[in-house]
This record gives structure tokens, C-alpha cells and sequence, in this order.
């Protein structure tokens, strides 16, 4: 029995653009890890010049995670260990840099969620969190974002936006910026009204109550932000 060589070259060359992708995407996800802590570090020498008394902090969650706090808000940036391609009918696909070379469009994606830090800190597991934009990098360090306004709206140039210093500290200012932006509103009055003797005994801001900054899908669309 032979290997076919078509089969053969069809696994070697997606493995390798795949190893290629993931590379881009772990030298660019450590560019935010970088990135993130020499803002932090500049945020907690003006806090300390200024005798402030604002909480700043940097967690590291492992290889592809981490965290930082900010005020009473914490962005957690995490990258996918796998590599997407996307459906023929994204916006992407329809770019003259993607049809020249089909393979651009195969991506590494790095995640930025915003939490309350009070949902760690008083292990409030009922919380929401958002995911405020991801960061798609292909294997030539190219990048585009889908995101929420202030990360939306940076950078739509697939085909000359290159992964860098720069650009990933705009990318994490923009990140700050909105969060600390985006208020946490109270919920509806109709919706904690009523409570049980049980859920008030088992810790009601804990196991009952869910606190995020907006509740509902209306989110996705920015309609009350």
C-alpha cells in the first residue's frame, strides 16, 4: 500500500500553514502580554507620584491568558490554540488580498473579554463578562479586529495592517478606553423585587443576583451603550 502523494502533500502543507498561523499568533499574543504590563506599570507610577489610591493589577493565567485589573474593571486577553478559516460569505473573503493568496485567510484569533474585578474578587460565578473584540492574525502577521466601537472602528486594512508594537498599544488603549467607558447600569427593579428566604441565606449579591453592565442581547448592537 502507498501513500498518496496528493494526500500526502495536502496534510504537509495545511500543517505547516497552520504551525505558521499559530507562530504569528503567539508572538503577537506575547506583544500584548508585553504590552499590557509596561501600561500597567506607567499607570501605577503615575498612581504613585500622584498619591492615588487606584487598584492596578497583572495576572498572569498561563501561556495563552492573562489578566488586568484597572479600577473595578479586568480584561482578560486570551489566544485560541487552533486556527479558523472563515465562511466564504465573511467580508473578509471578498478582499483582493485573499483572493490573491486564499491561504492569507486562514487566522489565529486572540480574545478580549471585559469582567467586574469584583466578580473574582467576591466569587460571583452568576456574572456576565463581554467579549469586547478579537484580534484575527493570518501567517504573514497581518490582523484585522471585530469589535466594539472604539476596537471596531481602529483598524479595517486586512490586507496592510501588520501586527506590531504600535499597533497593539493602540489596541490595548482602545480596549482601556472602552471599557472604562462602558458603565455598569442597574437592573431592572421588576427583576430583583422578590427574593427567597433560602437565596438571601445562601448570600443573595452572590448566588442570585447576576451583575454585569448591560443585561440582554441589545449589547451586540451598542443600542444602549
Amino acid at each position: 500500500m502507498k501513500l498518496k502523494e496528493t494526500l500526502s502533500d495536502l496534510v504537509f502543507s495545511k500543517s505547516e500553514l497552520k504551525q505558521d498561523v499559530f507562530a504569528s499568533t503567539k508572538s503577537a499574543f506575547e506583544l500584548f502580554r508585553s504590552t499590557a504590563k509596561t501600561l500597567l506599570a506607567q499607570f501605577q507610577e503615575r498612581n504613585r507620584m500622584e498619591k492615588k489610591d487606584v487598584r492596578f493589577d497583572y495576572i498572569d493565567r498561563g501561556d495563552f491568558e492573562f489578566e488586568i485589573r484597572f479600577g473595578g474593571d479586568s480584561l482578560i486577553f486570551m489566544m485560541h490554540t487552533n486556527v479558523f478559516e472563515f465562511s466564504r460569505n465573511h467580508e473578509v473573503m471578498k478582499s483582493q488580498y485573499i483572493r490573491e493568496q486564499p491561504n492569507r485567510s486562514y487566522c489565529g484569533v486572540i480574545h478580549i473579554y471585559n469582567f467586574l474585578t469584583d466578580s473574582f474578587l467576591y466569587q460571583r460565578d452568576n456574572d456576565l463578562g463581554y467579549l469586547i473584540g478579537r484580534v484575527f492574525v493570518n501567517n504573514e502577521s497581518h490582523y484585522f479586529i471585530e469589535g466594539k466601537r472604539e476596537l471596531g472602528m481602529l483598524y479595517n486594512n486586512f490586507n496592510t495592517s501588520v501586527i506590531d508594537e504600535n499597533s497593539v498599544q493602540g489596541i490595548v488603549e482602545s480596549a482601556i478606553e472602552y471599557t472604562t467607558n462602558f458603565d455598569l447600569l442597574t437592573p431592572p427593579y421588576d427583576e430583583i423585587k422578590v427574593v427567597s428566604v433560602g437565596e438571601m441565606r445562601n448570600n443573595f449579591d452572590k448566588k442570585m443576583m447576576v451583575t454585569a453592565k448591560r443585561l440582554g442581547f441589545r449589547f451586540q448592537a451598542d443600542t444602549d451603550v
